[in-house]
């Protein structure tokens, strides 16, 4: 829906995302910020300053409300001083609150969830031209979120969604409920989009999805994804092809073969453990044990003895005795995982975990949290460790390294996934391009580069950054049925998305 101005020489108006949560949700922000330009607002230079702020939202997060009320509550005051400024919450705490987001914080002008992001211009508009409040949520998806424009936060990387929603009942997660049923793309329509980013000069795309191994469940092909990953080798221009998350429950072995098969598809993999103790793993509804996750780990590094394998893992779990979080402890030592993302279990109010017996004091879980640090650094250093003195090539990346302009170096990615600080010797490049370099020291969580690079290549995307552009496609559009009438596509604007 087109902005109305009041005269043709007023400025447009500004609006801000904040982003929480997942990948998906940073995506979801991409979109919430296409839709805001295509309906002619502009991104705020000074975020407080903002006409239009909109949260996005994570219900997963510890202290994800009072974060978010937090946050509401510091904005009030600025609301105040400022009539016009409008508030908007989405995402998966909007989807869950409702309008009780509007009752405790009565200054928000729109509540809108996770399956109607495609709703917010015009419930922005409304709210303004009635004056109040407008809660827009629906059950199910409206249209597949690819089908609205997207305004990419980076030149060389970039998320594609294959999938959204989850058919998982883990007892811990309320993402299901709050995404709905999984929803698949037609393939076709994946790689069409993959293709317009690689010809924007985008090097790296990250294929998304709650679990994206089970690609293909909708339309009856259990190899979906494994043809989708050798497809993508073969667009031209692609340089690094990511997924992130799988399932280990949906990891098949055609998917591994084609990891190591496609030149372009990264070795490195993230795959969930959780707990690496078999009774907790059935109360969780994890429908693998421990045995069945090494022995992918196992056939993932026969296949690629270079991979760089990481995971999730929550400790505390309600009923978890010390003999299970052993028995986690004996599963990462064998796995030898490059990094994890750790959790602290707490309740989320609408999951069955919440309601379940035996919940464990506080200080049990963070002593236990501790020596799983401790375990799992020793571990990510030692594996660091053996790459000093290896080439690397590395994604020149934004913003990696807090540390860099005083040191003088340099971050990225390399193609394992691993963060790299570089000097950058008599080179100089920029965001986008590639550096070849050699690990003079390994940390816990990083490894440094601080000879002369061996090479820079200069790449489109580094050209794209050094000219402030980032790639801005209209949808693709999903090829299923929708309910009731279909919404109009969004007009194109010559291009063509956790």
């Amino acid at each position: 829906m087109a902005m109305t101005e009041t005269s043709q020489s007023a400025a447009p108006r500004t609006y801000d995302v904040r982003t929480y949560g997942c990948q998906m949700n940073v995506h979801d922000s991409e979109r919430i910020s296409g839709l805001m330009e295509d309906a002619g607002y502009v991104r705020a230079a000074e975020a407080d300053a903002a006409d239009v702020v909109v949260f996005n939202t994570c219900a997963v997060r510890e202290n994800a409300d009072n974060r978010l009320y937090g946050n509401l509550g510091h904005l009030r005051p600025t609301k105040l001083k400022n009539p016009g400024m409008q508030i908007a919450v989405g995402g998966c705490l909007a989807q869950k609150d409702r309008g009780d987001i509007v009752k405790r914080a009565p200054w928000v002008d729109v509540v809108f969830g996770t399956h109607n992001i495609g709703s917010l211009p015009a419930l922005l508009e409304r709210a303004r031209h009635n004056q109040e409040a407008e809660v827009e949520i629906l059950e199910s998806l409206e249209v597949f979120p690819s089908t609205l424009p997207t305004k990419r936060e980076s030149t060389y990387a970039g998320w594609v969604s294959i999938s959204v929603g989850c058919n998982n009942t883990c007892t811990f997660c309320i993402v299901p409920s709050l995404r709905g049923k999984e929803k698949d793309r037609r393939p076709g329509e994946i790689l069409a989009e993959v293709e317009a980013l690689a010809r924007e000069g985008v090097l790296e795309v990250t294929l998304l999805g709650q679990n994206v191994n089970s690609y293909g469940v909708e339309f009856g092909d259990r190899l979906a994804f494994g043809k989708l990953l050798r497809a993508c080798g073969e667009i031209p221009g692609l340089e690094r092809v990511r997924f992130t998350s799988p399932h280990p429950k949906d990891f098949t072995d055609d998917v591994i073969a084609a990891m190591a098969e496609t030149p372009t598809v990264c070795h490195s993999l993230h795959m969930p453990l959780q707990s690496g103790s078999d009774r907790v793993l059935k109360a969780m509804r994890r429908s693998y044990r421990s045995e069945k996750y090494l022995g992918i780990i196992d056939k993932v590094r026969a296949a690629m003895p270079d991979a760089a394998i990481t995971t999730d893992i929550i400790v505390g779990f309600p009923g978890e005795t010390e003999d299970d979080f052993e028995r986690t402890l004996d599963v990462v030592r064998q796995a030898r995982f490059s990094s994890a993302f750790t959790f602290q279990y707490s309740k989320r109010p609408g999951t069955p975990a919440a309601t379940m017996d035996e919940q464990l004091p506080k200080q049990v879980v963070q002593e236990r949290y501790e020596r799983l640090i401790a375990t799992l650094e020793d571990i990510t250093w030692a594996e660091n460790k053996r790459l000093v003195g290896e080439k690397v090539e590395v994604l020149v990346a934004v913003g990696e390294g807090r540390k860099d302009e005083r040191t003088g170096r340099m971050s990225g990615r390399a193609r394992d996934g691993r963060l790299v600080h570089f000097a950058t010797g008599a080179t100089a490049p920029r965001p986008g391009d590639i550096v070849e370099t050699v690990v003079t020291y390994a940390a816990p969580h990083h490894l440094n580069a601080d000879g002369e690079p061996l090479s820079h290549r200069r790449t489109r995307a580094g050209d794209a950054w050094e000219a402030g552009r980032t790639p801005k496609l209209p949808g693709v559009s999903l090829g299923l049925p929708t309910v009731g009438v279909p919404a109009p596509l969004p007009a194109s604007t010559g291009g063509c998305a956790l």
